[in-house]
């Protein structure tokens, strides 16, 4: 897997996300109800700046106390968080049927961004948002928790599912208050200016209707601009 350089990332990190999933589309690669997370996965920090990196994955639970070997299993995770291509992204699984206890909170938040992560998504829930939101440090989630409940790491490094996504360890992706892309490694490089493409594509409709008054324009002229937007989407990179 040949990884973006940090030009590369910073530059679709200038997207958000709805142009990442249409930018896919123009590749034909997968449906376009695949490729990303339901909403029931969302931004706890909406005003933040999209979010894009590596995933380095776990599985948690909170119900039960940890065992010796699940405590090791916390540090072999850090471990595995440091030597994730950077930028990192934890994408952490609850396995419980109902989120009860946090995984993630300050501490977590300081402990991962010092090992070079740049924030989480996970299918559980998160605290500490005064503190953590000030630390930079983005939280992509289910719910807000208030305990950490007896919260542990059951698996590292491993396929994890949650609101409509599979994610393997080092798959890319790209999260902003619209939601969760799973950006396909075989278009990553040239996804860049697939967005651009994108963006240009909309602009039959939106100069067009910024060009007549309020109420003044007809489906006839809507149908010419939307025609054009969609020969311009279709077209290759």
């Amino acid at each position: 897997m040949k990884l973006l350089t940090k030009a590369q990332v910073e530059e679709l990190a200038m997207f958000d996300s709805p142009t990442v999933a249409n930018a896919i589309e123009r590749f034909n690669l997968r449906a376009r109800t695949e490729g990303f997370m339901s909403p029931k996965v969302g931004s706890m920090f909406p005003e933040m700046s999209p979010l894009v990196g590596y995933a380095c994955t776990a599985k948690i639970s909170t119900r039960q106390p940890a065992t010796q070997e699940q405590k090791e299993l916390l540090f072999e995770y850090y471990q595995l968080v440091k030597d994730s291509p950077d930028p990192t992204i934890a994408v952490i699984q609850d396995v419980d049927e109902t989120p009860l206890g946090s995984f993630w909170g300050e501490v977590q938040a300081h402990t991962h961004k010092a090992l070079g992560c740049s924030g989480t998504i996970t299918n559980g829930g998160v605290r500490d948002l005064d503190e953590v939101s000030a630390l930079g440090f983005a939280y992509f989630a289910s719910c807000v928790l208030v305990s950490h409940g007896y919260v542990h790491v059951e698996q590292v490094d491993v396929p994890v599912h949650f609101a409509g996504l599979t994610v393997y360890p080092n798959d890319l992706l790209h999260a902003d208050r619209h939601g969760v892309v799973l950006i396909p490694s075989e278009v990553a490089h040239e996804l860049a200016d697939a967005c651009r493409a994108t963006q240009n594509a909309e602009k039959p409709v939106l100069d067009g209707c910024r060009s007549v008054a309020d109420g003044q324009v007809t489906v006839e002229q809507l149908r010419a601009w939307r025609s054009e937007m969609l020969r311009l989407r279709s077209g290759k990179i």
